[in-house]
């Protein structure tokens, strides 16, 4: 009801019914239809700690998470008033619909679900929006938004977004460089459209924050950008972000792609999350021949406790590290890990829209036996004898239509095989994806 409330509130909030035909002549509506199928399959031992197999023996436990959604993402934006302060707003529509699900399957985070009795909704959704205040190159939004900075990006990773909900200001007034604030104070999970009056982190440590704000924003360079921000998850900590990225032409069939990012984590206020400092640095190397493109990555923890990230309940916000992979983020304390990938590109030999590629991690060097938290720690604790190493492929084969009635059409198959030390933080398991996305403009 207070997102249904938000969006009446918008259409209230116009200031005069007069600027209609402004508001809504350069308006654009969007809507994503995505259907999801997730199977991930526990391997060495591994059983499925969710739903009812929660109240299983562990040796009666199913070992899979196997669900299938669809799932609707409609955006609304409208134009702008003609007054010195223009107003605006956005809106939004989310629905999931339940395709199959068991309830020893469960937990993939597709669909909604109890945690102890595994059931699922048969659809869940809701409505939103927000108020658009602009004056000149500068915007204020106050409501139901995507923010997508380094220190809180919505996270896109299934059926459907988080939401976040609070103000924030774009200002474009200076040449070449891009200014983003924000406060917000809730949220919605990636399997969920209940609405959170916190934020969580990414690990899962049971950690609670009021509130995630941020300033930062990004200067462009002929062919170079750089990226700073600094941030505050409420009582929790301070995080610094800085990254940036360089692309240079040889000629015209290579390309040569450098990018690095870096954070920092330091405990704040009350310490909610206890003693933490923490930072991370990775890099990425990309060379382009014609339709190929060969990269190479080296990603580094310092200190005893892991990097994190501001969190939706369930899950994180998009991870924009360089070593993250589709299972794991390869960021426990003190690890390192490098990652090499090819992608290709294969138009030129007949078949365009279609892509393929493959990639592969390894980590090691993962000991946090110094740390003092209890939040990173209740797990366990490495063991600074056993040398802890993890490995990670991921394959993906993705489809564009580029013609005829289903143009647009995106087909995505993705594949991950973990693999880890015994006592690493994520099971060993083997995962297909399959997804396929289509978007109607309005």
């Amino acid at each position: 009801m207070k997102k249904i409330a938000t969006g009446i509130g918008l259409v209230i909030a116009m200031p005069n019914f007069a600027y209609a035909d402004l508001i809504f002549k350069d308006d654009q509506l969007e809507i994503l239809g995505r259907n999801f199928h997730f199977y991930r399959e526990y391997e060495s031992g591994g059983k499925n700690p969710s739903g009812a197999n929660s109240q299983l023996p562990l040796e009666e436990r199913n070992n899979t998470r196997n669900e299938w959604g669809q799932g609707f993402v409609a955006k609304y934006s409208s134009g702008y008033t003609d007054t010195p302060l223009q107003v605006g707003f956005d809106a939004y529509g989310l629905l999931g619909l339940k395709l199959y699900s068991d309830i020893y399957e469960t937990g993939t985070l597709l669909l909604q679900y109890d945690p102890v009795t595994g059931e699922t909704k048969s659809a869940y959704g809701e409505i939103g929006g927000a108020l658009k205040l602009k004056y000149k190159d500068t915007v204020l939004t106050y409501g139901d938004q995507f923010p997508y900075v380094p220190v809180l990006a919505t996270s896109t990773v299934r059926l459907l977004p988080t939401v976040s909900t609070g103000v924030s200001i774009q200002d474009k007034s200076f040449n070449n460089l891009l200014i983003n604030a924000g406060y917000f104070y809730s949220m919605n999970p990636l399997d969920s459209t209940k609405d959170l009056n916190y934020f969580t982190t990414d690990y899962g440590a049971g950690i609670k924050a009021n509130s995630v704000s941020f300033l930062g924003g990004t200067y462009s360079f002929p062919n170079a950008s750089l990226t700073a921000y600094f941030s505050e998850l409420e009582d929790v900590w301070n995080q610094a972000y800085l990254g940036g990225t360089y692309l240079k032409k040889i000629d015209e069939d290579q390309k040569l792609k450098l990018g690095f990012t870096s954070f920092s984590n330091t405990d704040t206020g009350k310490k909610k999350g206890g003693d933490i400092e923490a930072y991370i640095a990775s890099a990425m190397a990309d060379y382009n021949y014609k339709n190929h493109t060969l990269s190479f990555g080296y990603q580094q923890v310092f200190g005893n406790e892991p990097f994190d990230i501001a969190g939706f309940s369930s899950a994180g916000s998009n991870n924009l590290n360089y070593n993250v992979a589709q299972y794991s983020t390869f960021s426990e304390a003190h690890e390192k890990s490098v990652q090499v990938k090819y992608e290709v590109d294969m138009s030129p030999y007949g078949i365009p829209g279609l892509t393929f590629m493959g990639r592969y991690f390894y980590g090691w060097d993962i000991d946090n036996s110094n740390s003092n938290n209890p939040f990173y720690t209740k797990r366990f604790v490495y063991d600074p004898n056993v040398d802890y190493t993890h490995r990670e492929t991921n394959l993906q084969a993705s489809y564009k239509v580029p013609t005829g009635f289903a143009k647009g059409l995106d087909v995505k198959l993705r594949y991950a095989s973990s693999r880890a030390t015994k006592g690493y933080r994520y099971d060993d398991i083997d995962e297909l994806r399959t997804i396929l996305e289509y978007t109607f403009k309005f």
